[in-house]
C-alpha cells in the first residue's frame, strides 16, 4: 500500500488493519518459538549422551 493509497482509506480500517498485522505477528512468533522448541529438543535427543570418562 502507498502513501496516497492510505488518503483514501479511513482511520478505522486503518486501525482494523494494524490490528489484524499485529495479530498475525504475534501468531507468527508463537509459531517460531514452537517450531524453535521443537528442533532444540530433537537436537538434544539426537545428540548421544556424553560418557564420562574413566581414569585409571
Amino acid at each position: 500500500m502507498t502513501a496516497s493509497e492510505f488518503t483514501i482509506i479511513g482511520d478505522a480500517e486503518l486501525v482494523e488493519e494494524l490490528s489484524a498485522l499485529t495479530t498475525q505477528t504475534a501468531r507468527m512468533r508463537a509459531r517460531m518459538h514452537e517450531i524453535m522448541a521443537e528442533l532444540e529438543r530433537r537436537r538434544c535427543v539426537a545428540k548421544p549422551p556424553a560418557r564420562a570418562q574413566a581414569r585409571h
